[in-house]
């Protein structure tokens, strides 16, 4: 069950990249390359323990791979976008093995979720490593790129506190933002439960990210016909 927390903020619905304005002490919490048993569970508890949402960033490989843990977390009311299928650095691909690759995460991801939830058209690009074709070519496609504006670099070898410290830093100086976490690390695990606390202590509101109801939903997935190019 949530708890009490004085965390959770509106709900901000988006039809574009542009669209994503937030307010002085409002947050964006993202969780790419999951979903990854054993750690994914224990973040959307977290998110649970404090009545927020966050938005999944999944790699279609993973989900392919979890269809039930992709499910979990659309069904408890978290958004769920796409990362591609492996990870590739799309900057190194061609332009047509790209847009395949992005793709193919989309479609794995869709086929996971299945009937628990539908996928949002979020996207983010791995290593944040984009083209201006390729992001010209998804916001033409009515994708929301999502940028990042705090990184917690929770991938770093380093303690859960020493990431929750930076973090917190980077977002006290900048005011507002998206927050990057991994939900496939155990620091970030470890970090998120004292995280959150510390986010509601100093007044921050954290916004669910949402696509707008109309529209959104119908858009086809990206394709990789490159016919025009």
């Amino acid at each position: 069950m949530p708890g009490t927390s004085h965390l959770a903020g509106r709900t901000l619905e988006v039809a574009s990249t542009t669209d994503i304005i937030l307010r002085p002490g409002e947050v964006i919490l993202t969780f790419d390359d999951g979903p990854r048993p054993g750690k994914t569970p224990k973040i959307l508890d977290a998110l649970d323990q404090f009545g927020v949402k966050g938005t999944f960033l999944m790699l279609g490989s993973a989900a392919k791979s979890n269809p039930a843990l992709a499910q979990e977390v659309a069904r408890r009311g978290h958004s769920v976008g796409s990362h591609t299928f492996d990870h590739s650095n799309l900057a190194d691909l061609s332009r047509q093995a790209a847009l395949a690759e992005i793709a193919r995460g989309e479609a794995a991801v869709a086929e996971a979720l299945g009937g628990a939830g539908r996928l949002a058209p979020f996207f983010r690009f791995p290593y944040l490593a984009q083209t201006g074709f390729l992001r010209t070519s998804l916001l033409h496609g009515d994708m929301v790129v999502l940028d990042v504006d705090i990184d917690s670099k929770d991938y770093y070898k380093q303690s859960a506190q020493t990431v929750a410290n930076r973090t917190l830093d980077r977002l006290e100086a900048r005011g507002s933002g998206i927050i990057l976490f991994h939900d496939i690390h155990q620091r970030t695990v470890d970090l998120l439960p004292g995280f959150l606390a510390e986010l509601e202590a100093r007044g921050y509101s954290v916004v669910r990210l949402a696509p707008k109801a109309e529209g959104v939903f119908g858009r086809s997935l990206i394709t990789a016909d490159t016919s025009s190019l």
